[in-house]
């Protein structure tokens, strides 16, 4: 350029190409310059891009090792946990429903309490037609005067007695079966004092008319038709057949019927016997939740229906049905959690019932409670074809009956027997034990060792 510039001035331009000349000189250094300072800051770019590159290479590398150790734990955790959760317990308690029957009641016609009204002269007024008198019994019924005019004249014919109770068990109509049931947890009430008060029932129900209502209903726990191995359990969030509304007439009947004084004419002590091992069954129907407080009555009620002479052997005989047709997985400890009564003859049947369950479980011709505790002891939790699961349903059931039953109590031998096994399940399994259940094996255990040891 200077060359191109010297030669340019010896030619002699005029002044004014030569300032041109000179502005474009300063003008290509100036493009130099910048083409060098461009060319220094791509370059650190390119190495400030080649370190960043290589960090995200890192940050990548450690989020993958990251996410895979946390899989990793994750996989464990389920190891641990995922199958330790206790399954539901319910059976399907109730099958299709047969149509409940709708009788006719052509005798109330002639029935003195509503020949009665037609002959008083009130009935001047209110014109009451006989060929309507069984809807004016309807309304009396509900409206509460027909249990006021039974009360009046101490009287319950056969008529309206067969009638209401027909209602309670099979009417579709909530309202008038709600009345009769009341009515008749009312009459039986007052049957059972035994001074001038007391109602004359021209017509008491026999077992057969609360069992026949129940197969209706479609129960399907009937030692006859079902026993513990046809018995499937039910999903939690299943949608089966279930009882109709009047299960709840039938449960309170029920216990009212063994309340009253005459409850020998009702039941028999066999039915009785029948009687409870139903009502305890209906605690496994899911669908009967709401009703638990009336079938914790219920069962009391039946429970105090035998004498003291029967109920020792009435006991073993129940807890034996009980054995029989329900099946041993959760839902016997949801048998026996479900008699739960504080008195002397509840802790029994509690007793009674997990041993039973213990003995069916087992599936050994043993009967002796020493025999039984060594044979818990003999299973060895270590192995692991061992079903921790069914383990922990020996262990409550053995818990439910050592100590509710009194005439174990005092036998140092069967204690330590007892402690022996609880010992071999809570040191046999290892906390890092994976397998499903060992922690809630291991835990149980634990909890009754602890308690048994302290007393």
């Amino acid at each position: 350029m200077v060359l191109f510039l010297y030669n340019c001035y010896s030619l002699h331009f005029p002044e004014t190409v030569w300032k041109k000349l000179i502005g474009l000189d300063d003008l290509l250094e100036d493009y130099q310059k910048e083409q060098k300072r461009l060319n220094e800051r791509k370059s650190k770019q390119q190495k400030i891009r080649k370190v960043s590159d290589a960090e995200d290479e890192v940050d990548d590398d450690t989020e993958a090792r990251l996410s895979e150790c946390v899989d990793k734990c994750q996989k464990e955790i389920n190891q641990i946990n995922g199958d330790e959760e206790m399954p539901f317990w319910g059976i399907q308690v109730f099958g299709e429903q047969e149509k409940l029957p709708q009788l006719e009641y052509p005798e109330l016609k002639s029935s003195v309490l509503l020949q009665s009204f037609l002959k008083h002269e009130i009935n001047s007024l209110v014109e009451l037609n006989i060929e309507k008198g069984e809807d004016f019994l309807e309304g009396l019924l509900v409206d509460g005067w027909l249990l006021n005019l039974v009360y009046a004249s101490s009287c319950v014919e056969k008529s309206i007695a067969t009638w209401t109770f027909n209602l309670m068990l099979y009417s579709s109509k909530v309202r008038l079966m709600e009345a009769a049931c009341e009515f008749w947890c009312a009459i039986l009430s007052v049957k059972d004092k035994a001074d001038s008060s007391s109602i004359k029932i021209d017509w008491l129900p026999r077992y057969s008319d609360l069992k026949g209502a129940l197969q209706a209903y479609g129960f399907l726990l009937d030692s006859s038709s079902k026993f513990s191995s046809d018995i499937d359990m039910v999903p939690a969030d299943s949608i089966t057949a279930g009882p109709p509304q009047n299960i709840r007439s039938w449960i309170k009947c029920a216990a009212f019927c063994c309340q009253t004084r005459d409850a020998n004419i009702i039941l028999s002590t066999q039915e009785a016997e029948d009687l409870l091992v139903k009502i305890i069954s209906l605690f496994l129907d899911r669908q009967l939740l709401g009703l638990s407080m009336i079938l914790h009555e219920a069962t009391f009620s039946v429970i105090n229906f035998f004498s003291d002479e029967e109920w020792s052997d009435s006991c073993k005989k129940v807890a034996k049905s009980l054995a029989y047709r329900l099946p041993c997985n959760i839902n016997c400890l949801r048998v026996v959690e479900s008699i739960v009564g504080v008195d002397g003859r509840s802790k029994q049947l509690r007793s009674a019932v997990a041993f039973q369950f213990l003995v069916t479980c087992l599936d050994e011709k043993v009967c002796d409670a020493e025999e039984i505790l060594r044979l818990l002891i003999s299973k060895n939790v270590k192995d692991k074809n061992c079903d921790l699961f069914q383990m922990y349903i020996y262990l409550s059931l053995a818990e439910n009956w050592l100590l509710f039953d009194t005439m174990l109590k005092d036998k140092a031998a069967i204690h330590e027997l007892w402690g022996i096994c609880l010992r071999n399940c809570s040191c046999g399994i290892t906390i890092t034990d994976l397998r499903s259940y060992a922690s809630n094996v291991r835990s149980k255990a634990s909890y009754l060792l602890q308690g048994s040891t302290s007393k």
